[in-house]
């Protein structure tokens, strides 16, 4: 595997870890959560964040990915992780990229994936429910493991001066 797909690959494990790490142990009233009118609740940027995925695939599968949002924020939650280990097999296989670069994959769905774990992140914080700080250079990355189960942190922050 060449190493373009394999940075991709390390990226796309990454998303799932900090989409975990926004979402774990928050309260039950999360996933409604709207910090103000016209912001998308957590719920709905999962289910966005799963039709970005979901776009991404279509650069090696064609057609389009257009599915409608789920109604439990948990099975929207399953179905990003699915779509990502999906997109994430499709990279790994070397399946040709249809009308893409790498580069442009990355600096397109991918990191608007990854700019929307950060927003779930914020939510937390607006909230009332901020996510604890860790060190993600030493973060557990595996590329093998992209769904809702991930590791807690390997060096989390000590200090932690904004602590509810």
């Amino acid at each position: 595997m060449d190493e373009k797909r394999v940075l991709l690959l390390h990226f796309l494990a990454a998303l799932a870890y900090r989409t975990q790490k926004a979402l774990r142990g928050a309260p039950e009233g999360f996933a409604s959560f709207r910090a103000a009118p016209k912001v998308r609740t957590p719920h709905e940027l999962v289910s966005h964040m799963d039709s970005v995925l979901g776009y991404a695939r279509t650069f090696f599968v064609g057609g389009s990915y257009r599915v409608p949002p789920l109604p439990q924020f948990s099975a929207e939650i399953e179905r990003f992780h699915s779509t990502l280990a999906d997109l994430a097999r499709l990279v790994a296989q070397g399946s040709e990229w249809k009308g893409i670069t790498p580069e442009q994959l990355l600096q397109g769905p991918l990191s608007d994936a990854m700019t929307h774990a950060g927003q779930l992140a914020m939510l937390r914080r607006l909230a009332g429910y901020p996510v604890p700080p860790e060190n993600f250079v030493l973060a557990e990355i595996d590329p093998a493991n992209l769904g809702p189960d991930q590791p807690q942190p390997a060096r989390p922050d000590d200090d932690w001066p904004e602590r509810p």
